[in-house]
């Protein structure tokens, strides 16, 4: 199944949220390439920069996919990059990706953590917010404060590019995002930069510290 077959019965996904508000709900719905579901991950959106767009994703909120659930532990910011040519402040070339950010209230190691992925597009919701969709690819690259910088999930990619029939130039193409990207993180490029000790993005701490005032404001 093609990734740009998921949700068609919802309308085409844009490669923008043109209009999005600080504030507003975002859903961020990932699914496997043979169409199926994946992760839901209920957020707030709290604007854009160069690298592309930032979602408040909470302590507590509800983290499911089919047979798997859990309540955030803590909270977390995720990146969207826009999609499109990249522009000259981009970290990474390529826009093939969605990237979690944590910091040190996080309970476990990890600190960055990325899904190469394809398929990424938005669609508004009603009455109000986005949902941001997104084919996951299997591969992860990750910043652990305990492991440092790996790539993960590099059999599940081998054994999905035969299960579901990966075309070839897709598995190129995701192939060479993961390897970019995992230069980025372990050269402390840009929104990837960590601070010393923690290994949390700093860029990403100024935007979990939006949310957290967002939160406490709204009163979350």
């Amino acid at each position: 199944m093609s990734p740009a077959a998921v949700g068609v019965d919802a309308g085409p996904l844009r490669s923008e949220p043109a209009g999005a508000i600080p504030g507003e709900l975002v859903v961020a719905r990932a699914w496997k390439y043979d169409g199926g579901p994946h992760w839901v991950v209920p957020g707030t959106y709290l604007g854009a920069d160069a690298a592309g767009h930032w979602i408040f994703q909470p302590a507590g909120a509800f983290v499911a996919r089919p047979g798997a659930g859990f309540y955030a532990a803590s909270d977390a910011v995720c990146l969207v990059p826009h999609q499109g040519p990249s522009g000259p402040d981009a970290t990474v070339r390529t826009a093939d990706w969605v990237a979690t950010f944590y910091d040190a209230a996080h309970p476990g190691d990890f600190r960055i953590y990325i899904d190469v992925s394809t398929g990424i597009g938005w669609r508004p919701l009603r009455p109000t917010g986005w949902e941001v969709h997104s084919v996951d690819m299997d591969l992860d690259v990750v910043r652990s404060s305990t492991r440092g910088v790996y790539l993960d999930d590099e059999d599940e990619f081998a054994e999905h590019r035969a299960a579901y029939g990966y075309p070839d130039g897709l598995v190129a193409r995701m192939s060479a995002a993961a390897a970019e990207l995992m230069a980025a993180v372990e050269g402390r490029r840009g929104v990837f930069d960590v601070e010393p000790g923690s290994g949390a993005s700093r860029a990403a701490r100024a935007w979990l510290e939006d949310g957290r005032r967002l939160a406490s404001s709204s009163g979350g």
